[in-house]
């Protein structure tokens, strides 16, 4: 424990000194990346599908909110992490009645945050949808009173006013990057809109920041308020970057966004899951984006990317080849959100040289399996 403590203190430090030399510079964007430390792979935590605020009117609701408070608190301590990324579903937005559904996101990214350890997010389906009248409320006894959630460590007010109203994407990105100094999430190109999310950081050398060791992209596969598709304009942005930022494809790439494209769909196994695929549960059909917009086509023909990480179906965690990347599914992390399969993480390491991506996946009772390199 006292050694974990001693790295969250570290960590926290170093990424406090490193936002407070980027905005010295007067008028530049603050551009906050990852840095390997010396002697250590850099390790990543995915937490996707928490589902906060499920059925927030009842007692069941956020009672699972503190159930998966636990499964990242025992996945944070038992991992001790350098990034974690929410891949989407942080909250479930259409069951949220109170004008500030950034509460709950709040309550999400907490336990994250008091370890000091810095976060990026991407949004899912769930994270802005339109709030779902239950039709019983139309019945006696009618409207349950509100419930503002509350947090010790949140880092809002508390006052903000409860009533039915959602919350889009741009606002709840904007709460975030607003309130949290070790949030590297950013809004993205506004040409993208209605798609929030879309942007890279990059993780750099121990030795050397301008050494650059993996570049994380994420995108925006829509769902909530717009259909469930990655554009093509957004898949031309990310050809753009691509080509402005690692031009000759040396440095590696992983991909992340929420809903799994169509080629999922291709590789999924048929039953019981197989070598060359890894993972420990296959137990719903792949529910994929309603269209292929060219991203797939663009991921393939570069030579760079590695991986490709979603979240979405919470009865499948398995990773499978496809062409010369692989795709993998992280684990539903959240007790909110249907399916009642045992809660994990689903982990990435990266180690510099020689370049190397593992991963694992990391259970609430502790248990470590479906470990697998992404690289050959």
């Amino acid at each position: 424990m006292a050694k974990l403590l001693n790295h969250w203190n570290a960590l926290s430090l170093i990424n406090l000194y490193l936002y407070l030399q980027s905005i010295m510079t007067v008028g530049e964007t603050p551009e906050i990346n990852a840095q390997m430390r010396a002697g250590a792979p850099f390790k990543i935590v995915l937490f996707a599908d928490l589902h906060f605020g499920e059925s927030a009117w009842t007692d069941w609701g956020p009672l699972q909110d503190v159930n998966s408070s636990r499964v990242m608190s025992t996945v944070l301590d038992d991992e001790a992490p350098d990034l974690v990324i929410y891949l989407g579903d942080v909250i479930t937005a259409n069951n949220i009645a109170i004008a500030n559904a950034s509460l709950y996101w709040d309550q999400a990214i907490s336990p994250t945050r008091a370890r000091g350890i810095p976060w990026a997010t991407v949004f899912g389906n769930h994270d802005d949808a339109a709030f779902e009248w239950p039709l019983e409320w139309f019945s006696s006894p009618g409207i349950p009173q509100l419930r503002c959630p509350t947090e010790a460590n949140s880092s809002y007010s508390g006052e903000e006013e409860c009533d039915f109203r959602g919350t889009p994407r741009l606002e709840l990105m904007k709460k975030e990057i607003d309130h949290n100094v070790l949030s590297h999430s950013k809004k993205g190109p506004k040409d993208l809109w209605p798609s929030i999310s879309n942007y890279v950081l990059n993780v750099s050398s121990s030795h050397d920041p301008s050494i650059v060791v993996a570049y994380l992209y994420f995108l925006d596969s829509g769902g909530g308020s717009y259909p469930q598709v990655i554009s093509s304009e957004q898949a031309e942005w990310f050809l753009h970057k691509a080509q402005e930022i690692n031009p000759d494809s040396r440095v590696p790439e992983i991909v992340f966004w929420h809903i799994p494209s169509k080629a999922y769909e291709k590789v999924a196994p048929k039953s019981a899951i197989e070598r060359p695929c890894v993972g420990s549960i296959n137990k719903e059909s792949v529910a994929a984006q309603e269209a292929e917009m060219g991203i797939m086509n663009i991921l393939v023909n570069r030579s760079s990317v590695k991986a490709v990480l979603v979240g979405h179906n919470h009865g499948l965690d398995w990773c499978c080849p496809y062409q010369r990347l692989w795709l993998c599914y992280a684990r539903h992390s959240g007790y909110g959100g249907y399916g009642d399969w045992a809660r994990g993480a689903r982990i990435l390491e990266i180690t510099e040289k020689p370049f190397s991506l593992k991963s694992w996946i990391r259970m609430e009772d502790g248990a470590v399996h479906s470990q697998v390199t992404l690289t050959t």
